[in-house]
C-alpha cells in the first residue's frame, strides 16, 4: 500500500519506518525544508529519534504534491498545528483513508482530530480512523512489543489500518469508538503532567496511584458526557495509555510536571525543548470542554491553575486533598 506520514516528528518518523518495515510504499513529509534535506544527507533524524537510521526505501519530501500520491495519510502533526498546516497546504484528503495519530482538543474550537479534519479537509467519518494507545516513538522505532487501537466508524477502515500497521512487535485492536478513542488520548496528557507534578515534589506510590485511577474517572466522565462508551476508557487508550504517559522517562508531558514542581515556568521549559507537550495545550482545552458540558474534573482544573494561574503545585493538591467528600463512584 502506499503511505504517506504527515509529520516527521520522533511519532511520524517512528510509524514510517514500522511501516517500511511491514513493505508497503511510505513517502514521509515535513513541513521544514531544512529538516527534510538534513534527514536526506544523514538519513537519521537527529532532532525527535537521534541514532535511527531510516532506510532509503522511505522518501523523505518537503512537497505536499508527493506528500498526497497515496492510499493513505497517515497525520502524525501536533494537533493544535493541524488546521494552519492543512490550510497552507492544502492536501488532497478525498478518496483516501485519513489515519490521526495525533492527540489533543483544538483550543480554539474544542474540536477533536476527527473534527478538524473533517471541517478543515471534508473527511468524511467513514474514511477516517484514529490510531492511538500506549505507544512511545522511542520504543516503537526499537521494535520493542506494543499494542494499540485503530477507531473507527466504518469497521471495514478499522480493520485495514488494523491490517496495515500490525506486526510482529505492534499489535493492532480495532474498535468504534472514535469519541472514546480521542478523548483517551487527549485528556491523559493533562493528567500526565499532575502525575510529573508528584514525582518532582518528591512525593509518592500512593500519590502517584490516587491521581491515575481519580484522572481515569475524570476521563472517562467526559467521554460519557460527549458520546463515548465507557469500556473504552478501561482499555488501550484509556488506562493503558494513561499509565505509560504518566511514568515512563519518555513522557515529556510528564516532565513538563515535573519541571513545574521544580520551579520552571512555562516560558522556560518551551525554550529548553524542541518537542510538544500537548498536554500543556490540552490543559486549556479539555479545562474549557469541561465548563462547557459541566463535567467536574478537579484534577485537570487543579493543573490549569497551576499552569496559567500561577497556583503552587502544594495548594493544588491540598485542594484536591480537602475537596466534599463523595462515594467513589458518583
Amino acid at each position: 500500500m502506499r503511505v504517506s506520514v504527515l509529520g516527521a516528528g520522533g511519532w511520524g518518523t517512528a510509524l514510517a519506518l514500522l511501516l517500511s518495515a511491514n513493505n508497503h510504499s511510505v513517502t514521509l513529509w515535513a513541513r521544514s525544508y531544512d529538516t527534510i534535506a538534513h534527514m536526506r544527507r544523514t538519513r537519521i533524524n537527529s532532532a525527535y529519534l537521534p541514532g535511527v537510521s531510516i532506510p532509503d526505501t522511505i522518501i523523505l519530501t518537503h512537497d505536499p504534491e508527493e506528500a498526497t500520491l497515496a492510499d493513505m495519510l497517515v497525520v502524525a502533526i501536533p494537533t493544535q498545528f493541524i488546521r494552519p498546516v492543512f490550510e497552507e497546504y492544502r492536501f488532497r484528503t478525498e478518496g483516501k483513508i485519513i489515519v490521526s495519530t495525533s492527540k489533543g482538543v483544538e483550543r480554539s474550537t474544542l474540536m477533536r482530530v476527527s473534527e478538524i479534519l473533517h471541517n478543515v479537509a471534508h473527511v468524511p467519518p467513514h474514511a477516517f480512523a484514529a490510531l492511538t494507545g500506549p505507544s512511545h516513538a522511542e520504543e516503537v522505532a526499537r521494535e520493542l512489543p506494543t499494542t494499540v487501537v485503530a477507531a473507527s466508524k466504518s469497521e471495514e477502515v478499522a480493520k485495514l489500518v488494523q491490517r496495515v500497521f500490525t506486526r510482529p512487535t505492534f499489535r493492532v485492536y480495532h474498535s468504534a469508538d472514535v469519541i472514546g478513542a480521542e478523548l483517551g488520548g487527549a485528556v491523559k496528557n493533562v493528567i500526565a503532567i499532575s502525575a510529573g507534578i508528584v514525582d518532582g515534589l518528591g512525593m509518592g506510590d500512593n500519590t502517584k496511584a490516587a491521581l491515575i485511577t481519580r484522572g481515569l474517572a475524570e476521563i472517562t466522565r467526559l467521554g460519557v458526557a460527549l458520546g463515548a462508551q465507557p469500556m473504552t476508557f478501561s482499555g488501550l487508550s484509556g488506562l493503558g495509555d494513561l499509565i505509560v504517559t504518566c511514568a515512563s522517562r519518555h513522557s515529556r508531558n510528564r516532565a513538563v510536571g515535573e519541571h513545574i514542581a521544580r520551579g520552571k515556568t512555562l516560558d522556560q521549559i518551551r525554550r529548553e525543548t524542541q518537542q510538544i507537550a500537548e498536554g500543556v495545550f490540552s490543559s486549556e482545552s479539555i479545562h474549557a470542554l469541561a465548563q462547557k458540558t459541566g463535567v467536574e474534573m478537579p484534577i485537570v482544573h487543579q493543573v490549569y491553575e497551576v499552569l496559567f494561574h500561577n497556583k503552587t503545585p502544594y495548594q493544588a493538591i491540598q485542594d484536591l486533598m480537602t475537596r466534599e467528600m463523595k462515594p467513589e463512584y458518583w
